[in-house]
């Protein structure tokens, strides 16, 4: 019974003894979590290449989105300064209309009313003008007093004034006061359109009184019209004014519009960004107002540090690069990218990590062996 015993006990520590024995082979090369050390073979199948950080001029993508929008200055809005009823019309939304097309007929009695105080104040005009020279010829050899001379020449160019008065009326209403007769007199005037465009807003249907305050529709002047976009305060001073950038849209992202920065804002909103207003260099019809976009901006740099694509890994949703310990022996430090360009990726780390010599190729095969130790 003893000997089965310290059989037994032998047998577990010859056991415990080899295990230890081929942790410590398994474990053999290996420094630590985060660092890897080759055999002379490893090494030379690695193919691996070291190189300091590099000096180089990179550029970054600035990603922005915003709208297409139409300065104030190119919306325009027809109302009827006299008022009247809507009594024609074809206008729909997104109708293209010409400069000098009659958009709109109004009719209202005060436009006949307007002309036939036109025309009376007209035909009154020549008796009155009469009546002041014969006054005045009287008043010059003394035939009549000062008090008649003077009521015939007030009440001369008062009704003047009157006349004038009423031509620019008409004039506002629409009415072309050179064909206006006794015989050519009309209780419709013609709206037309102001400049060449198109129609963004119907807000009157045939019939409906219009008061002189109110909006009969919205014309779009499309030469003019910009891409709005939404910058954050930490990339203002990314841009100016004359820069080149691309803006596209959801629907066709392969669709490219070349514009330029016209305008920067001076103000920042509580979000922290502010407008940004840029040209279009050629206009898309099929560009509308308030339709969203992408644009990307390249933006130069300063001297960035660099190394090569190949000597950044991703390993957890994280940056790493392996930094050369010894001529076998190589650690994984975590750092900071920027933007990549060339075959190049800008490297953010700290001053004292700058000096150091890195993996320039073959950064994939040394996570291999750091992920193989973690299995084992």
């Amino acid at each position: 019974m003893k000997q089965t015993v310290l059989f037994i006990s032998l047998l577990i520590f010859l056991l415990s003894c080899g295990s230890k024995n081929s942790n410590t082979e398994k474990t053999s090369g290996k420094v630590n979590d985060l660092t890897v050390k080759l055999t002379p073979a490893q090494l030379k199948n690695a193919g691996l290449e070291t190189s300091p950080l590099q000096t180089r001029e990179i550029s970054t993508i600035l990603k922005l989105n915003g709208k297409i929008d139409v300065p104030p200055q190119n919306i325009v809005s027809i109302s009827i300064p006299l008022g009247g009823y809507l009594k024609s019309t074809q206008l729909l939304p997104g109708m293209h209309i010409r400069k000098g097309e009659v958009i709109a007929v109004m009719e209202d009695q005060q436009y006949i009313q307007l002309q036939q105080d036109y025309l009376t104040a007209k035909a009154k005009i020549g008796f009155l003008e009469n009546e002041y020279i014969r006054q005045k010829e009287l008043n010059e050899s003394k035939a009549s007093s000062d008090k008649t001379y003077q009521q015939s020449e007030a009440e001369y160019r008062t009704q003047k004034v009157l006349i004038s008065a009423l031509a620019e009326k008409l004039k506002l209403a629409g009415i072309n006061i050179s064909k206006l007769s006794e015989n050519n007199i009309t209780r419709s005037v013609q709206v037309f359109s102001p400049i060449d465009g198109f129609v963004s807003k119907v807000n009157v249907n045939i019939g409906k009184y219009v008061a002189p305050t109110e909006v009969l529709f919205e014309l779009i002047n499309p030469s003019d019209i910009h891409l709005n976009l939404m910058v954050f305060e930490k990339d203002v001073n990314k841009l100016f004014i004359g820069q080149k950038l691309v803006a596209f849209t959801n629907n066709n992202p392969d669709k490219k519009y070349k514009c330029e920065v016209l305008l920067i804002g001076q103000d920042l909103t509580e979000d922290g960004n502010t407008d940004v207003h840029c040209h279009f260099e050629s206009y898309d019809k099929a560009l509308i107002p308030g339709t969203y976009m992408n644009a990307e901006v390249d933006i130069k740099n300063k001297e960035a540090q660099v190394l090569p694509e190949d000597a950044v890994v991703r390993y957890e949703n994280k940056h790493y690069v392996f930094v050369k310990k010894s001529d076998d022996t190589f650690e994984m430090i975590q750092v900071q990218t920027g933007a990549t360009e060339n075959g190049f990726t800008e490297i953010i780390i700290s001053d004292a990590e700058k000096t150091k010599t890195f993996v320039s190729k073959g950064a994939y095969t040394l996570l291999m062996a750091l992920k193989n130790k973690a299995d084992e």
